[in-house]
């Protein structure tokens, strides 16, 4: 586990223009023979390799802690969710259909659902190996191929994922991994065998990705920040408000683009609320993330860690009060004293212009906000650029209806908080990104529709 050491765990060679024109041209070779396939037949490899995912479970899940630096109890969840994902599109594969239309006189028209081609998938360093299935899963099952670009700083579990679908019986090539930061995505984003590209990460590359693939005039797929608000109503369950304040903050570390870091507290049950979260924050055990027992691990890397400790001192200029944590943790384990970890932190006092209320931090950092009325703080929930998530926690269903219909969000939750079941579409609204991982809406990306009109009699000429 030397990324919690801060230690090198390997070196990976850049790909350079050469070995992303291999990728492609190799994926290429492979979607001609992936693609005459039926549903059924790419359904079973599918399947395969989720039983694969499924039986080597432990190992892939250690490889993704040492990858990212999360628990390996979140680890194992991530791993459980990729091979669900499998098995779902596996499931849908054998279904995907047009439609047939009658027209007058005996003609009619169908539609085909006709893949795309190669996809390009760029992911994010959070999570690495569930993210990849989240974009390859529809993928593959609509008949594409799929190059992949991993963060440079999670480079590892991508290439196990290749290795699964090669042992299941892909065609060779048919999901290849390229490695590398920007230059290499940017490779990837103008190559011209490339039909499509999902990229899950930040607002400002999100933005450059669309604007290089407007120049192929390639769809995009973007799933991006976010500063969701999670709004605690007086008539809630406390317990599992709380519950959800902590699952909507420090899960991977904070480190989850639909977290509800804006919490906001309805002013009567603020002093209550306030202190339970603080106290089972403090709880939270960080340490050896490959430990049954711990539930935060390291950071992703210094600069990261830097900024995110880099907001909490801002936020304590601008008038915000630190009710726990924020500061540098230094593990037991001598083995582990230069590692990237911080105690998990909750911030009291936030007003809504503050930068800790504005920006994302992704980092384990929770700012609560009290509020007054449900009208005032739905207009303040929606007070932002972003639109990944929201969450309201209540026992009146048709206020927690009423406020979910009213938030500018496209991940809503009530009652929980970042739970992503493979079978609800995941996006957002805004500069959250467009476009669907997930759900049966996926297949509507990584698919192209063909309308074929078939006349039964004579072609009426109107020259």
């Amino acid at each position: 586990f030397p990324m919690c050491l801060g230690r090198v765990i390997c070196k990976l060679l850049c790909s350079g223009e050469k070995e992303v024109d291999l990728a492609v041209q190799s994926a290429k070779a492979a979607f001609k023979i992936w693609s005459q396939l039926s549903g059924m037949e790419r359904s079973r490899v599918l399947l395969e390799a989720a039983r694969i995912i499924r039986e080597q479970r432990d190992e892939i899940a250690t490889l993704e802690t040492i990858n990212n630096g999360k628990s390996i109890f979140e680890a194992r969840v991530d791993i459980d969710i990729s091979w669900q994902c499998l098995e779902y599109y596996a499931g849908l594969a054998g279904s995907l259909a047009g439609e047939h239309i009658q027209l007058p006189g005996g003609s009619f028209g169908y539609t085909r659902r006709e893949p795309l081609g190669v996809c390009a998938g760029i992911g994010a360093w959070n999570y690495p190996f569930q993210t990849a299935c989240w974009k390859c899963a529809p993928a593959l099952a609509c008949g594409n191929a799929m190059v992949f670009k991993p963060s440079p700083f999670t480079p590892l579990s991508v290439v196990k994922l290749a290795e699964i679908f090669t042992e299941a019986g892909v065609p060779k090539g048919l999901f290849n991994v390229v490695q590398g930061g920007a230059a290499t995505g940017q490779l990837l984003c103008h190559h011209p065998d490339i039909a499509k590209i999902s990229f899950t990460g930040s607002v400002p590359t999100g933005s450059k990705i669309m604007e290089m693939a407007a120049k192929g005039i390639k769809p995009v797929t973007l799933e991006l920040g976010g500063k969701s608000p999670l709004i605690i109503f007086s008539d809630c369950s406390l317990e599992n408000a709380v519950n959800g304040a902590l699952m909507a903050n420090f899960l991977t570390q904070g480190e989850v683009c639909c977290n509800g870091t804006r919490v906001f507290v309805e002013r009567k049950i603020l002093d209550v609320f306030t202190k339970e979260v603080v106290k089972r924050t403090q709880k939270i055990k960080i340490g050896d993330p490959l430990l049954d027992d711990t539930r935060m691990g390291a950071l992703i890397n210094r600069p990261h860690l830097d900024r995110v400790q880099g907001f909490i001192k801002q936020a304590k200029e601008q008038g915000a009060e630190v009710l726990c944590g924020g500061d540098l943790f230094v593990p037991d384990d001598p083995k582990l004293k230069n590692g990237y970890y911080m105690r998990p932190c909750v911030l009291g006092k936030c007003t809504d212009d503050m930068t800790c209320v504005k920006e994302e931090i992704f980092g384990p950092v929770m700012s609560i906000l009290p509020f007054d009325t449900e009208e005032e703080v739905v207009e303040r929930a929606n007070n932002t650029k972003f639109g990944l998530a929201g969450g309201v926690f209540t026992r009146d269903i048709q206020k927690a209806h009423r406020v979910v219909a009213a938030l500018k969000a496209g991940m809503c939750f009530i009652n929980n908080y970042n739970v992503s079941p493979v079978e609800l579409p995941f996006g957002g609204y805004k500069s959250s990104g467009f476009g669907r991982e997930n759900g049966r809406a996926a297949i509507e990306h990584y698919t192209q529709l063909k309308t074929v009109c078939v006349e039964m009699g004579d072609v009426e000429s109107v020259f």
